[in-house]
C-alpha cells in the first residue's frame, strides 16, 4: 500500500483504496486473462502493466490466466508466446498461472446447480430462431418455447449434451433471466454450447464448452480475484457478471466477497491497427513478414524492432487509465522508447549511405586509433578505440560540389572535422561515366587529432562521422518506420491497404564501425546521427549481426503532420 501512494492517482486506485479502507478485501488480487488465440499487441501491454502493476504496488498478486474456452481457435503456440511476452515485459506471477479449462468440471457442476434452481434451461431452437426472438434495443425479446422445460428435463438434456449425444448447434444452455430486459446481455444469454472439437489442454474430454461471459466471472471467483479490470466494451456485460456470481453465491458455489468488475478505456493509438481481424489480414496477405514483423503492433514484433520493456512500462505510466476513450499519438510511445534508449544504449558509428573518402596526404598502409566515448553523458562507461586509415566511408549527403547556404560539411575548399579524428580540407571528387560521385578527396592536418593539444587551434563548423574502409563491418540494415502513413488507417470507408506506408521498410547495405560485428542478438545501440538500432533477434548470427532501426533520434512525423 505504501508504494501506491507515490503513484499517480486514478479512478481505479481510488476504488481500491476505498475497498481496502472499508475492509471489503484484505488484499488486492488482479488477473491478466488473454485468450490464447493470437499474439499480444500494444493494447495488451497497457492491460498487463495495469494489472501486474497494481498488484505489485499494493503488495498483492496478479494471476496469468488463459481464457481457453474456444477450442477451435486456440493453440499451444499462442500460450507459449503469451508467457514469453509477459515475462519479457518484466512481470512474474510465480505459481499463479491458470487456465479456464482448469475449471471446466466446476463450471459444469455450477451449471447443473443453476438448472436445478430453475435459473438455466436447455434451448433447442436454431441459432437463427434465437436471433429472431432476441429483440432489439427498443423492442423486448420473446421467450423461447423451451424456456419452461422442467428442471429435471433440462438436467437430463444437459448431461446428454456433455455425453456427446447431439451434434453441434442442436442445443444450447441458456441462463433464465429476463427477455424483456433493457440490457440485451440479460435476455437469457447462452452459457454453454456444443462443440465437437479437440481442446489444446483437455483434448477430447469435453464436447460442450462454456461461453466467455459465463466462464470469466466464475474463474475470477474461484481465484479470489478482488478487482476484475476490463475494457469499456465489457461494461454492458457487468450486470450479467454480477447476476451470475450473486446467484452462484446464493447456491453455495462461490465464496464472498465477490469480485468487482471495473472498466477502463482501451488503448487507441494513432498510425496502427489493433483489430485482430485486420492484423490477420496483414499477415495472411503478406503485407508484412509474419507476426513478428517489426512494423506490426504485436509485442513479439516490438521486441524484434528493439522496443524495450522499460519503454512500455514508462508509456503505460504516462498515459494512465481513464473512464472514456481517447486517442494517444504514436509519438508518445516512440518518445518513451527514445527516452529509455537514450539512457541505456551505447553509442556507435554507422555510415548508412556510404561514399569513399580518400585522404591523399595520409601515408598509404598507415593506421592508428581514435578514441570515442561509449556514452557522452556517462563518462564511467569509458571510451573505445576506432581504427583510422587513409580511406574512409562517409555519408553521401556529407559532400556536395556546390553547397547551399548554411551547408558546413564537405565541399571543395572547405574544412571539417572527422568526428573523434582529424580536421580535413576537401580538394575535390571522382565521378563515374554517368556523373555519379564515387570518391571524395581531401588532405588532413596531422596536428589536429581530437584529444591532442593541437586540436584546439582548428576552428571548423562542420563535423562528420566516418568509418575506416579497411576495417568496416559491411552489414544489412533495415530502416523501419511506421507501417501506415495516416493517423487512422482504414477510417472513413478507406481501404486499409491504401493507407500503408510504402517506405515502412527499406533494406540497405551499410558500413559500420568494426566493434558492431561482435554485437549479440537484441543488443541495442545509438547509431550517431541516425537513431537507435538493435541487432535482429531472428536473423543475426555470431559475427554477422543484422540491424533493425528501432526509432529515429527525433520525431519527424509530428513536424510533418
Amino acid at each position: 500500500m505504501a508504494d501506491s501512494e507515490s503513484k499517480v492517482s486514478n479512478f481505479i486506485r481510488n476504488i481500491i483504496d476505498a475497498d481496502l479502507a472499508a475492509g471489503r478485501f484484505a488484499s488486492v488480487r488482479t488477473r491478466f486473462p488473454p485468450e490464447p488465440n493470437g499474439y499480444l499487441h500494444f493494447g495488451h501491454a497497457k492491460s498487463i502493466c495495469l494489472n501486474f502493476g497494481l498488484a505489485q504496488d499494493y503488495g498483492g498478486a496478479c494471476n496469468l490466466r488463459f481464457d481457453d474456452t474456444n477450442p477451435e481457435k486456440e493453440e499451444q503456440e499462442y500460450v507459449d508466446a503469451i508467457i514469453d511476452a509477459v515475462h519479457w515485459l518484466g512481470w512474474a506471477w510465480g505459481e499463479n498461472q491458470y487456465f479456464a479449462s482448469d475449471y471446466f468440471q466446476k463450471m459444469f457442476e455450477f451449471a447443473e446447480k443453476l438448472i436445478e434452481a430453475g435459473l438455466a434451461y436447455v434451448d433447442s431452437q436454431s441459432a437463427e430462431a434465437m436471433r429472431a426472438t432476441r429483440g432489439t434495443l427498443t423492442e423486448a425479446g420473446k421467450n423461447s418455447p423451451f424456456r419452461d422445460r422442467p428442471p429435471a428435463e433440462n438436467l437430463d438434456l444437459f448431461r446428454r449434451m456433455k455425453a456427446g449425444e447431439f451434434p453441434d448447434g442442436a442445443h444450447v444452455l441458456r441462463a433464465k433471466i429476463d427477455m424483456g430486459s433493457g440490457n440485451i446481455n440479460l435476455r437469457d444469454p447462452a452459457i454453454y454450447r456444443i462443440r465437437h472439437a479437440e481442446h489444446h489442454n483437455t483434448g477430447n474430454t469435453w464436447c460442450i464448452y462454456p461461453m466467455y461471459a459465463y466462464a470469466h466471472p466464475i474463474e475470477d471467483a474461484l481465484e479470489n480475484i478482488t478487482h476484475s479490470l476490463c475494457t469499456l466494451e465489457f461494461a454492458d456485460q457487468r450486470p450479467l457478471y454480477d447476476w451470475l456470481l450473486t446467484k452462484l453465491a446464493e447456491l453455495g458455489c462461490v465464496n464472498t466477497p465477490l469480485p468487482q468488475q471495473t472498466e477502463f478505456a482501451r488503448l487507441n493509438l494513432t498510425y496502427v491497427v489493433l483489430s485482430k481481424r485486420k492484423l490477420i489480414q496483414l499477415v495472411d496477405e503478406k503485407h508484412v513478414d509474419g507476426w513478428d514483423d517489426p512494423r506490426l503492433p504485436t509485442l513479439i514484433g516490438a521486441r524484434r524492432r528493439g522496443f524495450t520493456p522499460e519503454g512500455f512500462r514508462r508509456f503505460a505510466e504516462m498515459i494512465g487509465v481513464a473512464k472514456s476513450d481517447a486517442w494517444i499519438d504514436m509519438s508518445v510511445l516512440e518518445g518513451c522508447m527514445r527516452d529509455h534508449l537514450n539512457e541505456t544504449a551505447p553509442r556507435r558509428i554507422a555510415v548508412l549511405d556510404p561514399v569513399k573518402l580518400v585522404i591523399d596526404n595520409y601515408p598509404a598502409g598507415q593506421e592508428e586509433e581514435c578514441l570515442a566515448p561509449n556514452h557522452p553523458q556517462k563518462p564511467d562507461w569509458g571510451k573505445r578505440p576506432i581504427p583510422f586509415s587513409r580511406e574512409l566511408w562517409i555519408e553521401r549527403e556529407d559532400f556536395v560540389e556546390t553547397p547551399p547556404k548554411g551547408y558546413f560539411r564537405l565541399f571543395p575548399g572547405n574544412k571539417v572535422r572527422l568526428r573523434y579524428g582529424f580536421v580535413i580540407e576537401c580538394t575535390g571528387c571522382d565521378k563515374d561515366a554517368d556523373g555519379n560521385i564515387v570518391a571524395v578527396h581531401c588532405n588532413y592536418f596531422a596536428d589536429s587529432k581530437s584529444g591532442t593539444s593541437g586540436a584546439d587551434s582548428y576552428k571548423v563548423k562542420g563535423n562528420i562521422h566516418w568509418v575506416s574502409a579497411r576495417h568496416a563491418y559491411t552489414a544489412e540494415v533495415r530502416l523501419y518506420d511506421r507501417l501506415f502513413a495516416v493517423e487512422a488507417p482504414g477510417m472513413g470507408g478507406r481501404d486499409l491497404l491504401d493507407d500503408l506506408n510504402p517506405n515502412s521498410k527499406i533494406v540497405i547495405t551499410a558500413q559500420l564501425e568494426p566493434a558492431l560485428q561482435d554485437a549479440s542478438a537484441e543488443a541495442r545501440f545509438q547509431f550517431e546521427r541516425h537513431g537507435y538500432f538493435v541487432a535482429d533477434r531472428v536473423d543475426s548470427r555470431p559475427g554477422a549481426p543484422v540491424f533493425n532501426r528501432t526509432v529515429t533520434l527525433k520525431d519527424s512525423w509530428t513536424k510533418e503532420k
